[in-house]
């Protein structure tokens, strides 16, 4: 009995001892190190890795549990309502709460003041971090001083430095923080040690910061290459018109680490659109019977349509180079393809770079897939939401390229990013915005260009637009599957229409659904808008000079604007923006507007069928937007079928910032 009791007492000890010993232990040198490990991207997470997000979100956002319904799935008072948040403590704001071993990645918000932002660590009385909000931003307060981890960036503030904790944050926040907040966290299977994060660095610690922020700052086709066992294949591949081109076959069991292609497409903007979409890449992994990467070859790299500059962390495109630092690990072999479906023969210079690896089976295999509209939710309630990816087994979640035609204008971008790990009813990452996931705010049009995320094209929200965003240490652990959406407001007819590359890592084993997309698919679905055009309710006869959009107003609050839209328009002096007024019966009418005013708005003229109508009417007003009274511009006769109304711009107030804005927010035509 003693035997048998000793027997079972050393195996606990030594199952115990197996424990510990198998846990893992990061420093916060390891910590910072895994910003620009790329590696540990590609392999399969541990049970009990987590990555989550915090945010002010809408909290009339709900799953019902009893009714399996989603309710008010759209809900947008995000960061203004008055549950934005955990709970309210001594007058003060708990914002996030996480029990460790994990680390906060990424603290955005779209404005910053100077109420407080407290950091508690690990149940300590004694803050880690306790800064107004501002300060987290402006590179004043160290370590929050590194321009690759810590930037503005269309508006967007944004603080990749990593804060991490053993046992436990907390977050609270004074009621004057700002508006809006992401805060990005990763939680580390139990029994992780992990070093708690001190705003005081060691002088190693500091260091450690440094050196990775000089390498982010040198992003591009070498950034994951350098091993002394290296491989390169140099490959100079002519391509016709209808052919399937083998790029290179390579045998064992490696990873490839840098992907690049030289810029030898046409300069001419439609041409090069239409050639990198009309070239497919595809690669398959260990002789599998489907790619696990199919894209047309321009989107590969981070930005559509056509080839728009830009640098980040895994993939970029400049003068010279297209190029994908992506690890890519294969067990038994890796075949590249590219297919030519257009009429355009071309040669395309191409180096790939691959080294030997070892231990395979911790590492997923790498999936890219380009897509449209495919997978969207069944849900009548969910119609908001858009399909990034849907895919089953383990992996990570790592990225995503989305384009955007926006032609009729407006900011399409209010919608959240939701993201579902294995099976949740309710997203355990749940976002403020589209723009705000990208990392910018307040609708900007700013390009930008940073390690983590890109605009890499903005066309004014009128026209195209594309974003991206890298998940490398934030990125989404599943067990089970995945499905990420990000919100989509306008409708496909209106038209507003996406597409998008998804990035991920995936067990051998697992379901990627996605599939090649036919050319005529790949070209031909944006949609041109021709006049006249009716937006916001309001009949434009002609595409006039500038920029005109139906904008959201929903963020202004000094007054309610009907549909929360106006009709916004950009022009200069002189520009006239021509209205048609279409009446059954000829007779006398009576024409009403409501305008909006602000500090860039212009003096307008309005006219009729030739005619002045009224006196010019100022828009200025010096402080916030707001909307006017109803305006009365008269009594005058119709002729039946299409009249003319004009507005003109005519100048603007000697205070007013030249930007000679017109808003616009309804015309009406009423029997007099």
């Amino acid at each position: 009995m003693k035997l048998v009791k000793s027997i079972i007492f050393v195996i606990i000890l030594f199952s115990f001892s197996s424990n510990v010993f198998s846990a893992k232990e990061y420093t916060y040198i390891d910590i910072v190190n895994m910003l620009t490990d790329l590696e540990r991207v590609a392999t399969l997470p541990e049970k009990g890795e987590l990555c989550r997000q915090w945010s002010s979100y809408d909290r009339d956002s709900k799953y019902n549990e009893k009714t399996g319904k989603y309710v008010n799935w759209e809900a947008n008072g995000d960061g203004y309502g008055k549950t934005n948040w955990i709970r309210k403590e001594r007058g003060r704001y708990v914002v996030a709460e996480m029990e460790g071993p994990g680390c906060i990645w990424r603290f955005w918000t779209a404005t910053a003041f100077g109420g407080n932002i407290t950091i508690y660590l690990d149940g300590q009385k004694v803050p880690a971090v306790d800064l107004p909000c501002e300060d987290f931003f402006n590179r004043t307060e160290e370590p929050f001083t590194r321009p690759q981890l810590v930037h503005i960036v269309g508006q967007g503030k944004n603080n990749y430095t990593p804060i991490s904790f053993q046992k436990s944050c907390k977050i609270l926040a004074d009621k004057d923080y700002g508006q809006y907040y992401q805060f990005t966290y990763s939680l580390f299977p139990k029994g992780t040690k992990v070093q708690t994060f001190k705003r005081q660095l060691s002088e190693a610690e500091s260091a450690a910061l440094d050196k990775v922020n000089e390498r982010l700052g040198n992003t591009g086709p070498d950034f994951n290459t350098g091993r002394k066992d290296e491989k390169t294949e140099d490959i100079n591949l002519t391509i016709k018109p209808g052919e399937k081109k083998t790029i290179a076959e390579i045998a064992g069991t490696r990873a490839i680490t840098s992907f690049t292609i030289k810029n030898v497409f046409p300069k001419e903007v439609e041409q090069q659109r239409k050639i990198v979409r009309e070239l497919a890449l595809q690669i398959f992994w260990d002789g599998q019977k489907e790619p696990a990467v199919w894209t047309p070859l321009g989107d590969f790299f981070g930005t559509a349509p056509g080839l728009n500059k830009h640098s980040s962390i895994t993939n970029g495109v400049t003068d010279e180079y297209l190029y994908s630092n992506w690890f890519m690990p294969f067990a038994k072999s890796a075949k590249l393809e590219i297919i030519n479906d257009g009429k355009t023969e071309i040669t395309l210079p191409i180096q790939i770079k691959h080294i030997a690896v070892k231990s395979i089976k911790k590492y997923g295999r790498f999936h890219v897939k380009w897509h449209r509209d495919i997978f969207l939710p069944s849900e009548p309630e969910r119609w908001i939401d858009w399909t990034i990816l849907t895919t089953q087994g383990r992996g990570r979640f790592t990225g995503v390229s989305l384009e955007v035609w926006n032609p009729r204008g407006g900011w399409w971008g209010e919608g959240d990013e939701k993201f579902f790990v294995d099976g949740e009813k309710f997203p355990s990452t749940f976002g403020t915005g589209s723009e705000d996931y990208f990392g910018y705010a307040w609708c900007s049009d700013e390009l930008f260009f940073h390690p983590f995320h890109n605009q890499p094209i903005s066309e004014y929200h009128k026209g195209h637009t594309s974003n991206n965003r890298w998940h490398i240490v934030d990125n989404i652990p599943f067990q089970k599957s995945f499905d990420g959406y990000i919100e989509k407001y306008f409708a496909n007819d209106r038209p507003t229409l996406y597409s998008c590359v998804a990035y991920w890592y995936l067990s051998p084993n697992g379901n990627d659904p996605y599939k090649a997309v036919s050319l005529e698919d790949r070209l031909n679905w944006y949609t041109e808008l021709k006049f006249p055009l009716e937006m916001d309710g309001i009949l434009m006869l002609e595409k006039p000079q500038g920029v005109v959009e139906a904008q959201g107003m929903v963020s202004f609050k000094a007054d309610k604007w009907t549909d929360n839209q106006q009709l916004w328009w950009i022009g200069e002096p002189g520009a006239k923006l021509r209205i048609g007024i279409d009446v059954k019966k000829e007779g006398n009418y009576r024409i009403l507007t409501r305008l909006t005013k602000a500090a860039d708005y212009a003096i307008i003229q309005w006219h009729l069928n030739g005619q002045k109508i009224s006196e010019p009417i100022d828009t200025y007003h010096k402080e916030g937007v707001i909307a006017t009274k109803e305006i009365d511009l008269g009594k005058h006769h119709l002729s039946a079928g299409m009249n003319e109304l004009n507005v003109e711009i005519v100048g603007a107030n000697p205070e007013a910032i030249k930007r000679y804005m017109v808003g616009i927010d309804y015309i009406k035509v009423k029997p007099n």
